[in-house]
């Protein structure tokens, strides 16, 4: 059998940008130059400017821009503390501009803020910013010139901030139209768009009312763009063979332009520009765009800005145009076209204005009619259409005839559809796709040089641009990972050339792949009408599974129908078994020819038929587990079988279909990308509707506000809040600033639950008499409404609950969370109609106020369907579990999904689980129906169907009940005749508590009556329900009718609505709410896909409200590709994009998980985040942690055996110091009696926490002591967690690496609830100014670990802070003497480390008052310390058992024991062996 198999690591990778360079910082020349300004105080008295001077050319210019000492300097603050506190507008170098220049530059490259240092003296930016546009037109060098201009793509892609936007959209405005080719052209756009005019002559106006330096600064801003394109074209025309620079900056700059296209407030006058430059057509025929080397990345970007300059959009209405109108502008221009060739150039174009449309509307058909005109009818024609016929560079110069063909063909020729390409693209990706594709290798992305990649910034186009650039990145993320699955699978199988025939034999074993035994193909259907595709390709393929373990047998048996496989061939060389060092290709290293991919139809069994394991005969089940073989019928992809055909008959070569030789299985929750993207292929084809009320936001246009619910008309007045209030006091408190006004009039008889009115908004008020102006019937309304209701004024109303019946399972569950104002609020907005963001900082009940959203919107609008949506089936676990114990009756819930089996609940809320539950509710109903009919002595089957249930309801039960309404309103409501007259007494006589017994007035029975025949009401509307169960046969068809007719409440994984989307659509699923969990952490697209799970109604999208709750300052999605998630800013949620474009969110402000002082390590990043009183309330947050002076501490951890962080190998990175101080740690703990459960360990590298789990195993695992902790993973892994006691390890010694990221710092320090203790060098992150907030209150505190002897888990009496002053205090005298102690004997030091062993002879407070403070030193001493504390409780446990088999020989000498404490001085004896 063989050895199990390590699992292919996860994310996080393990990668930084300065990596590469195993450059110590605190070792590093900049260090020496970074001592001048790290004390800001003194840096803002002391300006050398020839510091900068020496830093940028001795340490920048001398090595090339190396990107190790940007990051130093970056590292090292010296924008912050010393750029720009010191930069003069007036009195500043050129240096010095370029200095902060490379800094923003780093800064985005480094993924963290770039503009924040520009908050203190704003009004020098724009000063500033116009030194680096002069700077970008002067500049000779080409390198510090493409530096300048990723500093304005920078620039660009931050137009959220004021301050830059204010600056950049100067750059693009109206004016730039000065530099057309002609006043002419200009006149034809005002002419189609007279608006514009209008603001033309506004903008000449005020260019005439400037002085004239403002003028000439006016000029200079509205040429620029202008000019800049001059200079890129003499660059690029001037690109001989490998000249690296002018190749990297005419990269760079069509990334710029690209840039500039692809949003709308830039795209809008500068498109024209474009289109009068002629860049794409000056581009197309330089020499460099057609070099198949170095021009390849240029080409692919020039296809970017061809297709955005030409994009299906109106620039200045901003409206996205649809096929057929893109067909009219394309018609139009051609007619136009058509009318000049006839009425100017008849004799030459005659043949081309007499054509249809269709005949000249290819680029080939437009080439043979101009070819008819020469060189100066060209240029008439041309004049004509205010095209331009001049080289932009040299007015003089004109066009040649080959650029003017171009011009003319780029303005008139079809464009290709989009559409029509992603449809012949095959959804798996080829050998090609995965390894030849430039953007696929890019595993280690350092920003040098742009990609050919869409990016996902704030705004988008419209629809189809947003679907098309989510498409691109997520098919290319996919193919990223399908090949490091390929890779890893391949290496393993240790392929080789046969010593034989030279046939590929496999030396090695992969439990995600296996040598493929038999191939055949089944069927190859004929093409469906109109397509010239096969409809059908389908093959069996048969593998060995003898040598596999039975665990990873049911894996492969775990496969079933639609998984993806992936089907290779691999021709092994010579070489091909030594070990790959990276210098060839890993396909030519292996041999790798062919990668398929296909879809699982059935499994074969051995009877050579479609098998079933749940399904199928037991026999031939056993039969075929006993079998080495397994068989799987796939489907293959008809697009890539035809291109194969094709190339196979072009090259003669031979059948690709007959030489794979593995097959290759993916994790199943990686392998969902062909569904995702087939889901996105058919959004793009189909009409999408997003909310009228939501699409501005979306794309990112318009007024942020628009969308949320006091901006929108159809806000509810009157919110039922149920059980949202635990009383009136809560109430109040949960609107501050409000009066509380009863209804009524007496706010004494206000009890839960209540109903709100709000004041109607001022603006709605507005818009509402504005419509009525000078109606005398308006104005007495609106005066009747201030009386009724002012604006800081609500009026509350109540109602009873409605008594439901004597049966426990009646009484409704109700909440019992006390919600904060905040909190409140997000509940308000959620019930309102519109779009809610909730940011929910750590702890601070995020799935509580989701939940109690949910149940509101259930209680208040019973018709309505809510659709509920996470990112991990974990988080939709815990939500549902907490829907389900409010008032929300169980039949209207349904979890779609594999993961509802992991619910915490006897229920089964899947679709078949549900189906289940509602046939057997049925036969429970129909049963409860025939005791109803016994206890009222009517004969008859009245429980046999549904249907005569209903009758028996209709017919016997409520005449009966009307006749006991009757009776009592006649005779008036006496105790007596309720009591007596009541039908149905004899069907509740098992109700727990009789009937009547309690009622002690007559409105009590008559109320206790009621909830009786409520209790009836709903058991026969229940059986109404479950009729359509009778009527519906099949599984599949009530699973179906469940979802969309019955289930009010519906949860699913963001993944699962992608898988599903086009069955749900089928199905015609409905639903009016979208509440959707860990939006954050969602990809953008899978974040847009649950949105659109329906077809619109009436052309109308029905959705009514969207509800996205998540922490941007937490993790965001996982992108594994470096280049895909910091280029294309892939790893950017739709929720943190909403959050940047300013769209109102409620930040919720009270956290109660962590203690207070713990929970400081991370307020400061949100706005005012305080503690719910349970952290102060709470016993286990009053008490310190047992053992440990303080609750959390940073712990200084120097080179261990000479070492700091190593890399077994590249981005592996570990620390051997610091994973064995954090096993001594957590074996101290555990000593102490802290359970293993409460403790985590975590680390931000996946090297280091392979290594802790070695340490863990070697030291800890083996020993029943110790045991392993609750868990040992990556911070990455363990966002949505939390545990008690978390010890946390940094790892890095020499650059601080990816916590840097504030955003992993945050969930690194919010996952623990009672003790945080980190481990990692001080030097290095006290000194990075992202996370010097937090490590300023760290460093408050003591960096060695300050231990308190003479405590145990959980008896300890010491109160939180008791013995240490305040933060930064840890040395008491009791710490000092421990100090003193310890560096003489470190010894004796540790036999004061179970004095706690005393509170088995005395009480806590006398063992608290000898404890002690120790302080350790190092990793040694605390290693020594916990074998001091095993030695001892060895020597106890052998004491224990020595007296217990003396009391056998001798009961009677009991009274001389051993005096209390001896076995504790016998133990500290113990303790003075030398441990080394």
């Amino acid at each position: 059998m063989p050895p199990k198999q390590s699992e292919k690591k996860a994310q996080p990778s393990d990668k930084d940008a300065t990596e590469d360079q195993a450059q110590d910082m605190q070792t590093d020349s900049v260090a020496t130059l970074a001592e001048a300004w790290s004390n800001s105080e003194s840096a803002a008295t002391k300006y050398d400017a020839q510091l900068i001077e020496r830093v940028y050319n001795d340490e920048l210019v001398k090595n090339d821009y190396s990107v190790a000492k940007l990051a130093l300097l970056e590292v090292s603050q010296y924008l912050e503390k010393y750029l720009w506190p010191h930069y003069d507008p007036s009195n500043t170098s050129t240096i010095h501009v370029l200095s902060i220049v490379l800094m923003i530059n780093e800064k985005f490259r480094s993924r963290v803020g770039a503009w924040s240092a520009f908050e203190e003296s704003p009004e020098h930016f724009p000063a500033l910013f116009e030194q680096v546009l002069r700077r970008c037109l002067q500049e000779s060098d080409l390198k510090l010139k493409r530096y300048l201009v990723v500093f304005m793509i920078n620039c660009f892609q931050s137009l959220e901030n004021p301050l830059i936007r204010s600056e950049c959209m100067r750059l693009v405005s109206l004016s730039t139209w000065h530099s057309l080719v002609s006043a002419a052209k200009r006149e034809v756009e005002f002419k189609e768009y007279p608006q514009l005019l209008k603001f033309w002559k506004h903008l000449e106006k005020k260019f005439d009312a400037n002085d004239e330096k403002q003028q000439e600064k006016a000029v200079f801003e509205r040429t620029w763009l202008s000019e800049m394109m001059k200079g890129f074209v003499q660059i690029l025309e001037s690109i001989e063979q490998d000249e690296e620079e002018k190749i990297a900056y005419c990269e760079r700059f069509m990334e710029f332009l690209i840039d500039l296209e692809a949003q709308l407030p830039t795209r809008r006058y500068f498109n024209t520009l474009v289109e009068d430059h002629q860049i794409v057509a000056i581009c197309k025929l330089s020499k460099f765009a057609s070099n198949k080397e170095s021009g390849v990345l240029f080409s692919q970007l020039l296809d970017i800005l061809a297709f955005y300059t030409g994009f299906e959009i109106n620039g200045h209405t901003g409206l996205a145009l649809t096929k057929e109108e893109m067909t009219e502008i394309h018609a139009a221009r051609l007619s136009k076209l058509q009318r000049i060739a006839f009425a100017e150039f008849r004799e030459e174009l005659m043949d081309l204005a007499m054509s249809n449309l269709r005949a000249i509307e290819s680029r080939e058909a437009l080439l043979k009619h101009f070819e008819n005109l020469n060189q100066e009818q060209l240029i008439q024609l041309c004049q004509l259409l205010n095209i331009r016929t001049t080289n932009i560079t040299d007015s003089k110069t004109e066009h040649s005839r080959i650029m003017l063909l171009e011009v003319l063909l780029l303005q008139f020729e079809k464009r290709h559809s989009q559409i029509e390409r992603i449809n012949a693209l095959p959804l798996y990706p080829d050998e090609n796709a995965l390894f030849e594709d430039a953007a696929v290798r890019e595993e280690m992305y350092n920003a040098d040089r742009p990609l050919a990649l869409p990016k996902l910034n704030l705004q988008f186009l419209t629809l189809h641009d947003y679907l098309l650039r989510n498409f691109n990145l997520f098919r290319l993320e996919s193919n990223y990972e399908i090949r490091q699955d390929i890779e890893d699978a391949v290496r393993r199988l240790g392929p080789r050339a046969g010593a034989i025939d030279g046939a590929t034999v496999f030396s090695g074993w992969s439990r995600m792949a296996a040598p493929i035994s038999y191939f055949k193909m089944v069927e190859v259907a004929k093409p469906n009408l109109g397509e010239d595709k096969p409809s059908l390709i389908t093959a069996d393929i048969t593998f060995n599974v003898r040598k596999y373990t039975e665990a990873i047998q049911a894996e492969w048996e775990a496969i079933r129908e639609h998984d993806i496989l992936f089907l290779l061939t691999v021709e092994a060389q010579e070489e091909s078994y030594e070990h790959w060092d990276g210098k060839v290709s890993f396909r030519k290293h292996y041999g790798l020819k062919h990668v398929r991919g296909c879809q699982v139809v059935s499994v074969i069994g051995p009877n050579g038929k479609p098998f079933d394991y749940k399904k199928s005969d037991p026999k031939l089940i056993q039969d075929h587990r006993t079998g080495n073989t397994r068989t799987f019928r796939i489907a293959l992809d008809s697009n890539q079988y035809k291109m194969d055909q094709e190339a196979a008959r072009k090259s003669g070569g031979s059948d690709v279909y007959q030489t794979f030789n593995i097959v290759l299985r993916r994790q199943p929750q990686e392998n969902n990308f062909k569904p995702v993207l087939e889901t996105i292929r058919d959004l793009m084809q189909s009409d999408l509707m997003v909310p009228e009320w939501l699409h501005d936001v979306f794309l990112g246009y318009g007024n942020p506000n628009s969308a949320h619910y006091s901006q929108l008309k159809r806000q509810v007045k009157e919110i039922d809040f149920r059980d949202t209030f635990l009383d009136l006091g809560h109430l109040k408190a949960s609107f501050p600033g409000m009066k509380i006004k009863a209804k009524d009039g007496d706010e004494s008889s206000l009890t839960a639950p209540f109903v709100v009115k709000f004041p109607e908004a001022p603006e709605a008020a507005a818009s509402g008499s504005k419509k009525k102006k000078g109606s005398e019937k308006a104005k007495k309304e609106k005066a009747s409404q201030k009386q009724e209701q002012a604006q800081d004024e609500l009026i509350v109303s109540t109602y009873k609950t409605p008594n439901m019946g004597p049966y426990p399972e009646d009484v409704p569950n109700t909440n019992k969370v006390r919600f904060t104002p905040t909190q409140v609020e997000a509940i308000k907005a959620g019930t309102n109609p519109g779009l809610t963001l909730v940011v929910g900082p750590p702890g601070t009940g995020k799935t509580d106020v989701a939940v109690q959203i949910i149940a509101n919107l259930y209680n208040n609008f019973p018709n309505q369907h809510t659709l509920l949506v996470t990112h991990s089936n974990q988080a939709l676990n815990q939500l549902f579990e907490k829907i389900i114990a409010l008032d929300v009756d169980e039949r209207h819930l349904l979890r779609l999904g594999h993961g509802e089996e992991e619910l915490n609940t006897e229920l089964s809320f899947s679709k078949y689980g549900r189906v289940t539950s509602f046939l057997e509710k049925r036969v429970s109903l129909l049963a409860e129906v025939d005791r109803l009919a016994q206890s009222l002595e009517i004969g008859g089957e009245h429980g046999s169907t549904c249907e005569t249930a209903g009758y028996f309801y209709s017919y016997h039960v409520v005449p009966k009940w009307k006749e006991f309404e009757r009776k009592v309103a006649a005779n008036g409501e006496s105790l007596e005749l309720i009591t007596t007259s009541f039908p149905f007494s004899g069907f509740f006589v098992n109700a727990p508590v009789p009937l009547f017994s309690d009622c002690a007035t007559a409105e009590a029975a008559l109320d206790a009556a009621q909830g009786c025949f409520r209790h009836l009401s709903k058991l026969f509307e229940q059986l109404e329900e479950v009729s359509a169960f009778e009527l519906l046969r099949t599984s599949y068809d009530r699973a179906n009718y469940l979802l969309t007719k019955e289930a009010k409440i519906i949860a699913m994984t963001c993944t699962h609505a992608a898988l599903k989307r086009r069955e749900l659509v089928n199905l015609g699923f409905k639903y009016d709410n979208i509440v959707m969990e860990e939006a954050a952490q969602i990809l953008e697209v899978e974040t847009f896909i649950p949105m659109l799970l329906q077809d619109p109604e009436d052309g109308v999208n029905r959705l009514k409200r969207v509800i996205l709750i998540g922490d941007h300052n937490q993790l965001p999605p996982v992108v594994k590709n470096t280049a895909f998630q910091q280029y294309g800013n892939m790893e950017q949620s739709m929720f943190t994009r909403f959050v940047r474009l300013g769209v109102p969110a409620i930040e919720l402000d009270a956290q109660g998980r962590a203690r207070s002082d713990m929970a400081d390590l991370y307020k400061w990043r949100y706005k005012s985040l305080g503690d719910l009183p349970n952290v102060t309330e709470r016993q286990e947050y009053k008490f310190a942690n047992p053992g440990f002076l303080h609750d959390f501490q940073f712990i200084n951890v120097n080179n261990y055996k000479g070492q700091g962080e190593t890399a077994p190998r590249p981005h592996f990175i570990q620390n051997l110091g610091e994973a064995e101080y954090v096993v001594a740690v957590y074996q101290y703990m555990r000593l102490l009696g802290y359970p293993a459960e409460k403790i985590t360990i975590l680390t931000t590298y996946n090297g280091q926490k392979d290594l802790i789990r070695d340490v863990l195993n070697q030291r800890c695992s083996w020993n029943p002591i110790f045991g392993r902790p609750a868990a040992v993973t990556t911070v990455d892994k363990y966002q949505g967690q939390q545990n008690d006691y978390v010890l946390l390890s940094l790892v890095r010694t020499k650059a601080v690496g990816h916590v840097r990221d504030v955003r992993r710092l945050v969930v690194a320090l919010s996952r623990a609830r009672l003790g945080l203790y980190i481990f990692g060098r001080q030097k290095l992150f006290e000194n990075c100014h992202e996370l010097e907030p937090a490590f300023k209150r760290l460093l408050k505190r003591p960096t060695k670990l300050w231990l308190k002897t003479g405590e145990m888990y959980p008896n300890t009496v010491r109160l939180i802070g008791a013995e240490a002053k305040a933060d930064g205090e840890g040395e008491s005298e009791n710490g000092k003497k421990a100090v003193k102690k310890s560096t003489k004997k470190d010894k004796k030091g540790a036999k004061k480390g179970k004095a706690g062993n005393e509170e088995e002879t005395a009480e806590e407070e006398e063992s608290a008052s000898t404890s002690k403070d120790y302080e350790i030193q190092d990793i040694d001493q605390m290693g020594e310390y916990v074998f001091g504390m095993m030695k001892e409780q060895q020597q106890y446990a052998i004491q224990q058992q020595q007296a217990y088999l003396q009391s056998f020989s001798a009961p009677m000498e009991t009274d001389s024991a051993p005096a209390a404490g001896s076995d504790v001085e016998q133990a500290e004896g113990a303790m003075e062996v030398d441990h080394e």
